[in-house]
């Protein structure tokens, strides 16, 4: 992951070889020769996935017209961020290295899933996921990703129930996602309440132009 890159790209190696030093362990070494089990812990895919991407914005900076407005899905709010300039890779990754932490001990504390179902309207899955959070079972619509796919989270029985009901409503299809945990859901709350801390104390700047954040 990213080794072509950096062996092509000064700048890209320049960037993963800053983001190891800040993360203090060798972060593109576990991109570029695995263990793949490893690589996709929760904890070390985070700041791996924002590591290419810094390396990627790296070489590209120099060579593309100033942004205008900046996006990310999730994980990709923080690139945004660094396009942005409100902060350094290095900043970056240090913050989501502890986001992956954090998520990976509250999916370990309290393991969920993810589902996506498709073709079925948003407010329609909100209304399933209502129904089959029972008997402390929580499961929400996590990430409206368009009009006819939202992606499902929460304790695996309740997210069984919300799919087969959506099946049931006439979804094209739920697909299981290959998941650590219920991202996105109330099961994070621990996570979340920590990463504020981290959050409050990072080093943002002005951002160069609008970042459209993930919620509001």
């Amino acid at each position: 992951m990213g080794k072509d890159l950096a062996e092509r790209f000064p700048a890209a190696r320049d960037t993963l070889q800053a983001i190891d030093q800040a993360l203090g362990f060798g972060l593109s070494r576990l991109m570029f020769e695995g263990p793949e089990e490893e690589l996709t812990a929760t904890h070390n895919a985070q700041p791996a996935i924002l590591a290419h991407s810094a390396a990627v914005f790296a070489v590209v900076a120099p060579r593309a017209d100033a942004g205008a407005a900046a996006a990310g899905h999730s994980l990709g709010e923080y690139s945004a961020y660094i396009t942005a300039g409100a902060l350094a890779p290095t900043e970056a990754a240090t913050l989501v290295r502890r986001r992956g932490e954090l998520m990976h001990q509250a999916g370990a504390e309290r393991p969920g899933t993810m589902a996506a179902v498709l073709g079925l309207a948003t407010a329609d899955v909100e209304a399933v996921c209502r129904d089959s959070s029972t008997g402390g079972e929580v499961v929400v619509a996590a990430n409206l990703n368009a009009p006819d796919q939202t992606v499902i989270s929460g304790d695996p029985a309740a997210v069984a129930r919300a799919a087969e009901a959506c099946k049931t409503r006439g979804a094209k299809r739920v697909i299981a996602l290959k998941v650590s945990g219920a991202f996105h859901s109330p099961l994070m709350g621990p996570a979340a309440n920590q990463l504020r801390v981290a959050l409050e104390r990072a080093p943002f700047r002005d951002p160069r132009f609008p970042v459209i954040a993930n919620t509001s």
